[in-house]
């Protein structure tokens, strides 16, 4: 309930259990209702809204004014009629029900603006009525004079303001004295203004700076503790109007005395929020939208009838409290405005006032993002200007505090109920803005022929909304943690006060916001190089290679916020990498963090980070980053000395090891993406694999071994009992992931050492071909032979497309001797293009997805360096079919099996971006 008649709002007459509306509905969870499973159970009316009501736009979209209207119309004598008789006649319904509407919620509202049971107001209800039709007449002409888009829109007092008015008002006569009332009223009356004032600036601000979605950062289960808070107050006060008490009250025995105990006063109180339960009874068996008005129509007839027939005196009635007080003398409704006097006004009681108008201000500036989309909703109007609307917001508000009164707002129910009512017209809103003067200049008499009880029962009526809301309607919906910030803030603000309360809320939002978000998980996922490969193209042999080696590369994924609630945990995670338990079973020789999801690194991150490196460091480990540049993140960890100049890291532009395995111990490297993080890491591993080889074959020719020649760069394996194998076991057991890049490469070696024709007997492509394709399957040498005979050597230069991406794979097949190529494809998420690069090495193929499915390329490949390539065209591949349909299904099997082990790599590539 967010107003004197808003979605959080009930209002006086319109805040039905069905009507609570729009607004609620952004703000709770809903709990279907049992007699209707397609509503909820605290809201009856889901409007549609009619689309004709959609209003006259200018050219740039923003909706016209009366003006507009005016000037466009084409004035003949039967359109003179038309618009100034027969059409302000058919308003004429809906005017009396806005005017219903604004009365009721005059003697509910109006009557509690000055808090009734402190001395120096007691004797101000009649005033409080009179400042509320004038800010309720302001609001109502600026809106449908054009500020608003809503051309049948109302606008009212925010009745959530009224706690903090009083605050103020006690805050003056703290300062002032009870006793000097010229003062006080003098003092209160602009403090009132003035709060006026800083609210309209304040939508003002937000309306022309278009920051109307700045209000969606609050959380909006602190805003529902407010309003159950607002709540508890308007029950409190229907206890201190229905009672009239004369002093605040406490919470205390003699306050329980008083209530309790005093039959006479237990009567007055007892009856208004007998008939507020009744009415609350009632709805629950009619949802009808008119239930509260006509209810507050009928109370006061039976009442006056009641009075009728007994012959009950009215002075009687107003002394024992059962009907207001007559105002003294036969004051004006302007009479408030002779209580400001600058002279008498305390200007340090005024300063003191000023927390209470911040959360006043803060407080009130919360409705009109949530009212407007709402009422919007409702209504039909799809393309509703928020920030336009909080512009007509500034301006009723500081034309209403320029002329001495209290806050407005566009009221959601009562708009809703006059729209559809017929006064979906701005005359129609103008001229319940002329009924509403009339009742304002007729004056304030007719307060002392009000029932007390009505008044209490509308007040408690709202108060019992509201606090349902707050904690039965929320009860079972939300989490755990943001119930006990509504209870806890609804019990601050009865307890302490309203601007305790909220600061309260915000406060535990804070927490809330912590602790909830520390629950998250930084690490989105890790696992070893096993399962996540980069996506450069090898040859099978450095894949198998690969595979067996690729626990010595561990990987981290992070997301998310990096922050004092985060960071331990994924430290824990990460430090327990190197504990000694999982050490023992695996060493590690890579730690890499990827970073490419995570949002925001603070200072204690970053720190935490920075303990990561040392624990790295003196695990000898070689920490590789990813997903950094210069942006926030980035420099937040080159700050503490985690990458960049401070931590001596390379900007990984080289795939060698260069000196980060030196006596200095490792050093820290990043690189863009993931994929160019795991080549690094890869091809630092694969130099182990080489240099294995290389001192094998240096050992095995002083050796006089038997060589066997290796089937892509003319290098030899060893038998498992040679003396070179046995040099290396004995000298690399000092290290386990030496020992273990040692025996992975001892065992691709002997694992592929099937003899094939030396290369230098051979013609390229067959020694390429050989590179490729002899470790996949079990083929004799003249297959190769045969197959190269298809193939034609190209020359290409570095930056030569080969094939676009939507191309016809006429190009066939390619095969690289020497050089790198790359491939990228392109696909569009969300709006945005997005890229995927694969770097092709040579000794691999590419193009044989397209050659032999006949779909267009996928990707976009080009070269890079000045490369040698040998190609299978389309044409040749015809000719194989034709001439050696058995070489040719051969070959696809060959080449499927090849396609099939990089399938694997990218789709293991795909699960760590995920």
């Amino acid at each position: 309930m967010m107003g004197s008649n808003g979605p959080l709002s009930s209002s006086s007459c319109t805040a039905t259990t069905s009507q609570q509306d729009s607004e609620t509905d952004r703000l709770l969870p809903h709990r279907p209702s049992e007699q209707d499973p397609s509503t909820n159970s605290y809201r009856t009316i889901v409007p549609t809204g009619d689309r004709h009501m959609q209003e006259p736009l200018h050219d740039d979209g923003s909706p016209s004014s009366i003006w507009d209207e005016f000037r466009r119309t084409r004035w003949t004598r039967k359109v003179i009629v038309q618009k100034c008789l027969v059409e302000p006649v058919g308003f004429i319904p809906a005017v009396i029900l806005g005017l219903l509407l604004n009365l009721l919620d005059a003697v509910s509202y109006g009557m509690i603006i000055f808090p009734l049971n402190v001395a120096p107001f007691q004797a101000l209800g009649p005033d409080g009525i009179s400042m509320f039709f004038v800010s309720c007449v302001i609001s109502q002409l600026v809106y449908s004079l054009g500020g608003s888009a809503f051309k049948g829109g109302n606008g009212s007092m925010m009745i959530e303001v009224v706690p903090f008015l009083h605050l103020m008002a006690e805050t003056v006569v703290a300062r002032v004295g009870a006793e000097n009332r010229d003062h006080v009223l003098s003092t209160t009356i602009l403090a009132y203004a003035l709060s006026t004032v800083m609210t309209g600036v304040v939508f003002l601000a937000l309306g022309y700076f278009k920051l109307g979605s700045l209000i969606d950062f609050f959380p909006r289960h602190i805003l529902v503790g407010c309003i159950g808070g607002v709540g508890w107050f308007l029950i409190i006060t229907g206890l201190e109007v229905s009672s009239r008490m004369t002093v605040e009250l406490t919470y205390s025995f003699s306050t329980f005395k008083f209530l309790f105990m005093d039959l006479h006063v237990f009567a007055l109180w007892g009856s208004a929020f007998g008939l507020a339960l009744l009415l609350r009874a009632m709805q629950h068996k009619i949802r009808h939208p008119f239930l509260v008005p006509v209810f507050f129509m009928v109370v006061p007839g039976l009442f006056y009838a009641i009075v009728g027939i007994a012959g009950f005196d009215w002075e009687m009635l107003r002394s024992d409290g059962w009907v207001f007080p007559m105002p003294e003398g036969n004051a004006p409704g302007w009479q408030f405005y002779s209580y400001f006097d600058l002279k008498k006004t305390d200007w340090t009681a005024i300063l003191e006032t000023v927390p209470a108008m911040l959360a006043l201000t803060f407080f009130g500036i919360l409705h009109v993002p949530i009212n407007v989309p709402a009422l919007g909703v409702s209504t039909g109007h799809d393309n509703i200007d928020t920030n336009r609307e909080l512009v007509a917001h500034g301006w009723s508000n500081l034309l209403s505090g320029g002329l001495g009164t209290v806050q407005n707002y566009l009221v959601y129910t009562n708009s809703l109920l006059f729209i559809k009512s017929g006064g979906d017209s701005r005359v129609a809103g103008v001229m319940l803005a002329i009924a509403s003067l009339i009742v304002f200049l007729i004056g304030p008499w007719i307060v002392g022929y009000i029932p007390v009880m009505v008044v209490g029962s509308l007040i408690f009526h709202l108060g019992l909304d509201l606090v349902k809301e707050a904690l039965w309607d929320t009860w079972g919906l939300v989490h755990r943690l943001e119930y006990l910030t509504i209870a806890l803030i609804v019990i601050v603000m009865a307890g302490f006060g309203f601007v305790e309360g909220i600061f309260f809320g915000i406060l535990l939002a804070c927490v809330f916001f912590v602790v909830t978000n520390s629950r998250k998980e930084g690490v989105r996922y890790s696992c070893t190089g096993e399962s996540a490969k980069s996506t450069v193209r090898r040859v099978y042999r450095q894949q198998k290679f690969l595979r067996q080696v690729g626990r010595q590369i561990y990987i981290f994924k992070l997301q998310g916020d990096m922050f004092f609630g985060t960071i331990n945990k994924v430290e824990a995670e990460i430090q327990d990498v190197f504990s000694r338990r999982r050490w023992e079973i695996n060493p590690i020789q890579f730690l890499v963090l990827d970073f490419s999801l995570v949002r925001n690194v603070d200072f204690s991150a970053a720190e935490g980070f920075g303990r990561i490196r040392r624990a790295v460091r003196a695990k000898g480990v070689c920490l590789v980053l990813s997903g950094l540049d210069d942006g926030e993140v980035g420099k937040a960890l080159q700050m503490v000395g985690v990458w960049g100049a401070g931590a001596g890291a390379g900007l990984g532009e080289g795939h060698g090891h260069g000196n980060n395995f030196s006596d200095d111990g490792p050093d820290t490297q990043n690189f863009p993406g993931l994929s160019e993080a795991l080549e690094y890491c890869e091809n630092c591993l694969l130099e182990s694999y080489y240099r294995t080889r290389e001192s094998t074959m240096e050992l095995a020719k002083r050796r006089r071994l038997m060589e066997v020649p290796d089937q892509d760069d003319n290098t030899s394996v060893l038998s498992p009992d040679s003396e070179a194998t046995r040099f290396f076991s004995e000298h690399m057991q000092n290290s386990p992931r030496k020992s273990h890049l040692f025996e992975a490469a001892k065992e691709t070696l002997h694992a592929n050492e099937r003899p094939f024709p030396h290369p230098i007997n051979l013609q390229q492509p067959v020694p390429t071909l050989l590179a490729a394709f002899h470790d996949t399957r079990e083929n004799p040498t003249d297959f190769f032979l045969r197959l190269s005979l298809y193939f034609e050597r190209r020359t290409v230069l570095a930056s030569t497309i080969l094939w676009r991406q939507g191309g016809a794979p006429t190009d066939g097949i390619y095969l690289i001797q020497d050089g790198t190529l790359r491939s990228v494809q392109e696909f569009q998420d969300s709006g945005m293009v997005r890229r995927n690069a694969e770097v092709i090495l040579p000794g691999t193929i590419t193009g044989e997805m397209g050659l032999f499915t006949g779909n267009k390329r996928s990707s976009t490949v080009f070269s890079e360096t000045d490369s040698i390539l040998w190609r299978l065209s389309q044409d040749r591949f015809q000719k194989m079919v034709k001439e050696d349909p058995a070489l040719a299904v051969e070959f696809m099997r060959v080449a499927m099996s090849y396609s099939a082990e990089r399938l694997n790599t990218m789709a293991a590539y795909a699960y760590s971006l995920s």
